[in-house]
């Protein structure tokens, strides 16, 4: 007996648990996203108009990027219906992007070692890579640039929004482009020019000096040909005043052009989670006029200040494109090539984001969606650290389990999405008679996840198809299959659950 014609028989165009993972479930993003919730989701999610912080601890399989991917559908949804008071939203989870140049700016003694590496990482780092992510996603918008990240219309920014721009305005957007873009569409040169003719930012002055080296060489020249020609001094001496009038023209341009390479190469050595070629970025930095740089908060020591400083310039930006609020999804800790899954790594790179001034920054909210390999090591954290996450302000959930009765209504809901006719289903249909709602649920309260569930199910199906023949069918699943294949199931759970 196939497994199409017992789905057939039950009115499903195909098995609703075949997939595990949320980012390739077709059934949940197409069905589910927007209707199908954990019962906490209303605490995570919050009120869209308030950005304000959530903490989620749960297991593996629980539905965490499912939640993230629900979050973002629902940000999409608020911002398209409140296009003047929209909500600006970066996924911070693609850490390997990130993680790969900080390694490369430490030394190599601590270069090789994965748990240093890790343990190097500060609350700047974070704070730099959160501008990155948002500053790289507003250029791409900002030059209408193609790439997955681009392509969602709740984030579109109009012509006419950047004419709006005053000068001060301008300046941030385009020093935030030269520290923090990291974009892979196109060269970081290329995008700043672009960006700066866009936004019709004059910077005449910046070639004052540039103009002044360039007529001094002109002079030099000139004075050289008239000297040698009425042989006043001697050639000798020609020379020597046309390199001296050469060097004064080109002085005040070096001493200019030295200062820039020096704020570059701080810049670089201390911005470790960007990629950004010291001449090149001089080149930029040269393009601000003389003053232009003055006195801003520009990231050139190990300390918070400067990027808190940052993060309010591009806050401020965002409000000015009728971005009120900003929201950053933290997800898929486990998975960079420097943590591969330990959670000792996963708390070397999560530790610093749990700071009280960033997860309580104003028009700020961060969804941490964490592995709950996590709660051993915040059960066993020190005052001090209490003190300076302050997690019982932060919306924090420590269990993000499912009760059997919620697995149900997931289940009944997957197989409504897959039903042939749009009639409910429920799971119990699948089954004899003898055993119960009651019993079913007590099943799936057992496996606890999501991931566990459809595997589970999955699995049962097949088990019942594979001790039937197509030519005597049998449409429901005994009470002795689905207690063995439940019991074999489990003991597997156990075993990886106790492996090291």
């Amino acid at each position: 007996m196939t497994e199409q014609e017992f789905l057939n028989h039950h009115h499903l165009t195909k098995n609703p648990f075949v997939d595990e993972d949320a980012q390739t479930d077709a059934v949940f993003k197409d069905y589910c996203i927007e209707a199908t919730f954990h019962p906490a989701w209303s605490k995570v999610y919050g009120d869209a108009s308030e950005p304000a912080t959530a903490i989620v601890m749960g297991p593996k399989g629980s539905g965490k990027t499912a939640m993230r991917l629900q979050v973002v559908k629902h940000l999409q949804h608020f911002n398209r219906a409140n296009s003047s008071k929209r909500i600006f939203f970066i996924q911070y989870d693609d850490f390997n992007a990130y993680l790969g140049p900080l390694q490369q700016s430490l030394p190599n003694r601590i270069r090789a070692n994965p748990e240093k590496v890790l343990q190097s990482v500060q609350l700047w780092d974070h704070i730099d890579a959160i501008i990155c992510e948002s500053t790289t996603l507003l250029i791409d918008k900002l030059l209408l640039k193609g790439s997955p990240k681009t392509l969602d219309d709740s984030l579109e920014i109009a012509d006419g929004q950047v004419d709006h721009l005053d000068r001060s305005q301008k300046r941030d957007l385009l020093l935030l482009a030269a520290i923090y873009d990291q974009s892979r569409l196109g060269t970081f040169q290329s995008r700043w020019f672009q960006l700066r003719r866009k936004l019709n930012f004059s910077n005449l002055m910046s070639w004052r000096f540039l103009s002044i080296g360039i007529a001094g060489s002109g002079f030099a020249i000139l004075i050289m040909y008239a000297l040698l020609s009425v042989e006043a001094i001697g050639a000798r001496y020609s020379l020597l005043l046309g390199i001296a009038v050469l060097v004064a023209a080109w002085l005040p341009y070096g001493l200019r052009y030295l200062r820039h390479m020096w704020l570059a190469y701080r810049i670089g050595k201390h911005v470790r989670v960007g990629r950004r070629d010291l001449f090149t970025l001089t080149k930029v930095l040269m393009q601000f006029p003389a003053g232009e740089l003055a006195a801003q908060p520009i990231p050139t020591a190990n300390r918070s200040d400067d990027r808190y400083a940052m993060l309010d310039k591009l806050q401020l930006l965002l409000r000015s494109f009728d971005f009120h609020g900003m929201i950053v999804l933290v997800d898929r800790v486990d998975e960079p090539d420097l943590v591969n899954g330990r959670p000792e790594r996963m708390k070397s790179l999560v530790w610093p984001l749990l700071d009280n001034k960033l997860l309580k920054h104003p028009g700020l909210g961060l969804k941490l969606l964490l592995p709950n390999d996590l709660q051993y090591y915040l059960d066993r954290e020190s005052r001090e650290f209490n003190e300076r996450a302050r997690l019982d302000k932060q919306n924090f959930i420590g269990n993000f389990d499912w009760t059997g009765e919620a697995l149900y209504d997931v289940v009944v809901a997957r197989m409504k999405a897959c039903s042939t006719d749009g009639v409910t289903r429920t799971p119990s249909q699948l089954l004899e008679k003898s055993l119960t709602e009651q019993r079913l649920i007590l099943a799936m309260q057992s496996l606890r996840t999501p991931r566990s569930l459809f595997r589970f199910l999955y699995r049962l199906i097949s088990e019942h198809c594979k001790t039937h023949r197509s030519m005597a069918p049998q449409f429901e699943i005994s009470s002795e299959v689905f207690e063995s294949t439940l019991a074999v199931f489990q003991s597997e759970l156990n075993r990886a659950a106790a492996a090291p």
